[in-house]
Order: C-alpha cells, then structure tokens, then sequence
C-alpha cells in the first residue's frame, strides 16, 4: 500500500483515499490527472473495499482505457479482464449486446459508422422524393444525431412546421429503417442503452448492484445524455448506489460543438451531493509564468469552479509576445525561432505548432517547406492533401486540361448531381471504345443533347449538365487573374454551397478560402502565375516532403487536436481578433467563454517556452486584412511577456485606416495607392536595396508585367527578393537576380 501511495501531493493523496462517496476532482492541465484516476482504482483494490467486477471506468478513447487497464495491471496482480473499461458507446455496445432481446434489437445487430448512417440517410431522402440541394444530408445527420444526445425519438422532437416538421419526419423514416435492417448508428447505442435501463428496473437494479464504483475520464467532455446514463447507472438517493469518481477540468472544456456541457460538473455537484471538489493545482509540466499567464487569462471567464495552478519547477522564461507586420513575416520569425531552438539541441518533436484554424497550417507549411524544416501535421491532412482542396484542384484541373481522367473522375459526380455508377461505367465504356478521354465522350454525349443546359442557368444535372459547367467555367476564366478564377471555381462548382450545408463545414470552407489565399500569395511571388503553373506549384507543395512517422518532425495541429499533449516549446499563432478568438464565437451563447478555455489548453501545453504571435495584415478570402490583436494577449498581465517586434514602424498599416478587418488590398492598382502602401514599410532601413541600384519608392520597369514602384524588399546578396506594385500586374515578389528590372 505504502509503494503505492508514494510520491502523491497532498491533494492527490487525498483523491486517490477518498471515502466510499462520490467526488468531483479538479485536475488542472498538467496536475497528473491519469495517474489519479488509475492510482484510484488500484488503491481500491489493493485496500479491499471493492472487487475487479465492482468496477466501471468510462473514457472518451479506447487508447485512454487501453492505457488505464496496462497501468492498473503493471500496479497490481489482478483480473483487469473483470472490470468494465471503456468509452460511452463501447459499454453502451457491451450491455445491449447482452440484452439485446430487452432493447428490441436482433442478436445480430450492426453499428453504423457516420459514413455508414450517411448512406442510409441518403436512401430516406431518395426514397421520399427530396432533393439534397433543398434537404442536405450531412444537415439531417446532425439534426438526428443531435436529437438523440439530446435523448430525443422522432416523435419527441419539438417541430412548428414547416422545414423542421420535414427533417422530424425524415428523423422518423430512418428510424424506421434501422429497425428494419437491425443497425445501430453511435448516437443510437447510448440512447437504446438509457432507454432500456429506464423503463427495465430488474436489469437496472441488477447493474447497480454490480457496480459499486464509477469512475468517468475528462467529466467536463461529457454529454447531457452520458450524464444521465451515469446518472441512470450511478442511482443517486437510491439504496444500492454506485460511488461516482468524476475527474475533468471545467476549464479546459473545448468540445461544446460535438454537443459537450460543462454545466454536468455542477449538476454532478448538487445530484450526488459531493461534499467537496477536491483541486489538483500542482503542475508538473509548465513553469511559472506560463502558468500565471494561463491562470491570469481564465480569470476572465464567469461561473468557473475555480482553481489556482502553480508548480515547484520556479518562474522560467517569460512569455514571448511577436508583433509581425503580415502573416508571412510571422512565419519567418517562428521557422527562426524553430532553427535557433534546433540549433541549440532542442528535438524538432519537441516543439509544437498550434494554430485555431486548420486552414492557417497553408503559410506555416509553405514556410517550412520552404526552409526545408521536417514537419508533420498532427491528427490531420496537409493543406493541399485535404478533400475539399483536392476537389477544387481537380475542378481547376479540368479547366486546364480537360482530358485529365483522374480529375474528371473526382468531381465528375461531387458535389452531386446525379450520375451514378451505372452511368459513369457507360461512359467509360464509350471512352475506352473510341480510343477518348473521358471528357471526350462526355462531351459527345453534350453535343448530343440529352440534356439541356445553359450558360446563365444552375449547373445542371448529368453528364451533359457537368460538361456546360465546365465549359462555362473555362469561358468566365478567360482573361481573368488567377485567385478571382479559383472564387468563381468555388462557387460555380457548388462547392461552397454544398459544405455550407454541412453540420462541421465550417472549416471546410475556410480552406477553400485559403486556397484563393494560395493563388494570391502565388501571383505576388512568381512570374509565371498561369492557372497551370499555380496547380504545378500546389503538386509540389503536396509532394511527400512531410515527415514520416519515425522522422524527427516539428508538429503542426489545431488547439483542439494539441488537447492532452506537452511539448518543451509551444507557439501558437494568428493571435487578431476573429481568427482566435473565432469571429463565429460572436454569435453563440458562452462564445467568447469556449474561445478562451481553448487559449488556457492552448497555453498550457508548454512545458518551458511559450511563443504567441500576432500579424498586423493577414491575407483573408485572398485580401489583405488589417487586424488588431486578440484580446487574450491584453489578458495576461504585461510583467509576464517579453515582447518583440520586427523592424517595421508599428504604426504602418493603420496609417489611413480604421476599424478591425480593414481592406488595404485596394492599394495594389495605381501608384498614388503603390505610395500609400510605401508607408507601410515606413522606418526600414534600405542600405541593402541601395546598394543593388534600387531603393523603395522608386519606379521600375519589367519585360512581362511593365510599369511598377518598390515598395519592400527582403534578403540580401543574391537570395535579395524585392516587392513591387506594377500598374497592370498588381503587386509581386521577384528574385532581384532573375527580375531583370530596369529603373525608370
């Protein structure tokens, strides 16, 4: 017992011996909360006061409860195999296949992953006549998904009519079907599982009795209706009732879209009668200031449990604060920061890359890649590897070069509009008959009229309909610069229509709109910025040149995706108002509230360096936008950071200028505007530029792109890159080596 109990903090010690009553644990980030949890349960054991088969642990992982049993079992010599660990929808899983007679299901019944239920929900809407432009189904996947965490049937949704009646019965015409072919989607099993302890009080006695301990993993992710199930399970005020071990954090609650309450940890408090939150406040991870400036920001927050971290391991380094003029300038200082670290001995896995935005991981990459650092994004795609991205690639592709069968084969039917397996199968048949492309025998089958379509009207349907789209869209492309036909891409292809329909479409879309992001930084900074040339220049972006698994690799991921991780340095950019905090967070309840708690875990998964970072202008839906910084770096008190700014005035872009999110991109067509935007490299010094035969402000003139003025440059020697605002052209960066510029 004395081996087991070494090494806990007083605060650990007395969770891990807490009496035979239920308890709500505070664990901070860093606080040693999995060690608490399994300690826990051996502790329990060891001690005697319960039995391998008197335990429940719940996780929202099978790696978590994998992880858990290994510990217990690497603790003490016991049955790991008797005691019920696992994540909601598996012991939801264990117990209706057991009772599957009770719940109304075959012995037989299969579970549906959400690509599985998608498919049957196309089925309903086909079967019932809708149209997906008119009735998505990804919005009634949601819809049906969401009831039901909700603990809702069909019949219980409450409907005024019109739209809502019909996804209520499109909620019905599923349910109908599940219970026909005997399948199970994942927010079926938790739901069919509460139902059947509810209305069953010998099987709901006889699991009560079984369990004496509940220990649920990270409470503050838990559900309305996974609240009720332990609550269902737990018994409270009941005669045989199980003792609830809650460990979360209330602070670190991040997953409010996937349907997450963090008001269950105060309703924990009240149902179960806790008669203390025990606060894990020692960290074991982060330094001091770190820490005060994740405490200082979460203060802000209202109707927190509250709690205090601190740590033994002293002050550390202050937080480091970077004031960058433009987004590209930010990536510069953190890929130099990453070599100096580097340089120093720190692993590149070690240091981590966070970002609120998936569709931010575009300029980091780019950056990266360019400077030849090893990357690997965590828990996702690359940029360009991503589906969205691929399919308005494939679109602009097909432009380029119709005959591209690859290309026509991923879009040919994305987003839908009719053409099934059977009619592609012809379609290739008759290609292959003719010695075609496949875009060839579409076009035929155009040609034919078996469809009518119009230049003016909707996309139309089929294969006729795909080919007018495409032809409109190469006609509209004619003359126009590459980010503007890569928009209208996006649009004319339905593309942005159909992910906005979509429940978690949202980043979706901001990768598309980071893709004309793309395009516009492409144009400015190569001569060539042909719409062939710009989809070369993506090829090779999304070439292998990410890190494998065994390389030593900076790590790239969203906040969401960094939660439960540490690493020695920690940067986190894109700090500006509506980037993070999030501008959609302006319109939901606790909006601002969910923003900060991700900060707090973003903050806190430094263990010696935190790096926060802010651009002034930040090319946004392919304009340059003027930002200001994110409140939350107001929030943290100044002793705390150490500021650093790059060698631009500070005042540059807001000379002429006002509000958030403000246009500057205007200042690219004319030189009284090529002048107004000199000001914002107002205080740079240009002795390098000088001494090449050029200076910012001065007017030059280029074979290709004609007429221009200076306005910045970078490098020096022969690596010198010089941005200039041509007439016609717009603005550019040029390698002055190859440039060939000639002064005016």
């Amino acid at each position: 017992m004395t081996a087991l109990l070494t090494d806990l903090n007083p605060e650990q010690l007395e969770a891990v011996t807490w009496s035979h009553q239920s308890a709500l644990v505070l664990a901070g980030a860093g606080s040693g909360k999995t060690r608490v949890l399994t300690t826990r349960i051996a502790y329990l054991l060891q001690s005697g006061r319960t039995r391998p088969q008197n335990i429940l642990a719940v996780t929202f992982t099978n790696k978590a409860a994998r992880e858990m049993v290994a510990r217990i079992g690497a603790m003490l010599p016991v049955n790991t195999r008797a005691m019920w660990v696992g994540t909601f929808h598996g012991l939801c899983h264990r117990v209706l296949r057991a009772h599957h007679e009770d719940a109304g299901l075959p012995q037989a019944f299969q579970i549906l992953d959400m690509a599985d239920q998608l498919a049957v929900i196309k089925r309903v809407l086909k079967e019932r006549s809708l149209d997906e432009k008119m009735l998505p189904p990804r919005q009634l996947q949601w819809f049906i998904n969401n009831a039901k965490e909700e603990g809702l049937r069909a019949s219980q949704v409450d409907v005024h009519g019109g739209f809502n009646q019909t996804l209520a019965e499109c909620y019905q015409a599923y349910e109908t079907v599940s219970m026909r072919e005997g399948t199970v989607d994942f927010a079926e099993l938790l739901l069919r599982c509460y139902e059947l302890l509810s209305r069953n009080e010998i099987l709901r006695d006889h699991y009560r009795s079984r369990f004496e301990h509940i220990l649920v993993d990270e409470f503050q992710d838990t559900n309305r209706l996974q609240y009720k199930w332990i609550k269902l399970l737990a018994g409270p005020g009941s005669q045989q009732h199980a003792a609830i071990f809650a460990v979360g954090d209330d602070d670190q609650s991040i997953y409010a879209f996937r349907g997450a309450h963090v008001g269950n940890m105060r309703d924990l408090e009240k149902d179960f009668s806790v008669p203390k939150i025990i606060r894990l406040e020692q960290n074991y991870r982060s330094h001091g200031n770190i820490l005060d400036a994740a405490n200082a920001l979460i203060e802000h927050n209202k109707g927190r449990l509250g709690k205090n971290l601190w740590t033994a391991a002293g002050k550390g380094e202050p937080v480091r604060v970077y004031h960058a003029a433009t987004d590209m300038d930010e990536t510069s200082f953190i890929i130099d920061e990453i070599k100096a670290l580097h340089a120093d001995g720190l692993a590149l896995s070690d240091i981590a890359l966070l970002y609120r935005s998936n569709a931010q991981s575009r300029v980091l990459e780019h950056g990266l890649f360019n400077a030849s650092v090893s990357y690997r994004v965590y828990g996702g795609m690359r940029f360009f590897d991503r589906q969205e991205v691929k399919h308005a690639l494939a679109y602009l592709r097909l432009i380029a070069l119709p005959d591209d069968d690859n290309a026509l084969l991923r879009i040919i039917n994305f987003p839908p509009r009719g053409i099934g397996a059977r009619t592609l199968e012809q379609l290739q048949d008759q290609a292959a008959m003719l010695g075609t492309s496949l875009w060839q025998a579409a076009f035929k089958v155009y040609e034919g009229g078996k469809a009518v379509a119009t230049r003016n009207s909707q996309p139309g349907r089929g294969i006729a309909g795909f080919v007018s789209l495409v032809l409109s869209m190469q006609q509209d492309g004619e003359g126009m610069p590459l980010p503007e036909i890569i928009r209208r891409v996006i649009d004319q292809s339905g593309l942005a229509a159909h992910y906005q329909a979509e429940r978690e479409g949202g980043e979706r879309l901001e990768n598309l709109k980071e893709l004309i992001n793309a395009a516009t930084s492409f144009v400015h900074e190569s001569e060539d910025d042909s719409l062939t040339a710009f989809l070369a220049h993506a090829s090779l972006e999304g070439g292998e040149h990410q890190a494998e698994g065994y390389q030593d690799a900076v790590q790239l991921m969203t906040v969401h995706a960094a939660k439960g991780l540490e690493f020695h340095s920690v940067f986190i950019s894109g700090l500006e108002e509506g980037l993070f905090p999030h501008e959609n967070s302006r319109n939901e309840p606790d909006g601002l509230e969910e923003e900060r708690r991700l900060m707090y875990v973003a903050m806190t998964r430094a263990r010696q360096r935190l790096y926060l970072s802010y651009a002034e202008s930040r090319m946004l839906h392919g304009q340059v936008r003027v930002n200001i910084p994110s409140r939350f770096v107001d929030e943290i008190p100044q002793d705390l950071l150490k500021r650093l700014r790059s060698d631009f005035s500070g005042k540059s872009f807001r000379q002429g200028v006002s509000g958030t999110g403000q246009t500057v991109a205007s200042t690219i067509n004319s030189s009284q505007k090529g002048r107004s935007t000199m000001a914002a490299v107002a205080g740079m010094t240009s002795s390098g530029l000088n001494s090449a035969g050029f200076h910012v402000g001065q007017q030059v003139s280029h074979a290709k792109f004609g007429t221009g003025i200076i306005l910045n440059y970078e490098g020096s020697g022969t690596d010198m890159r010089i941005q200039v605002n041509f007439h016609q052209a717009g603005t550019k960066w040029l390698s002055l080596a190859y440039a060939k510029l000639e002064p005016l």
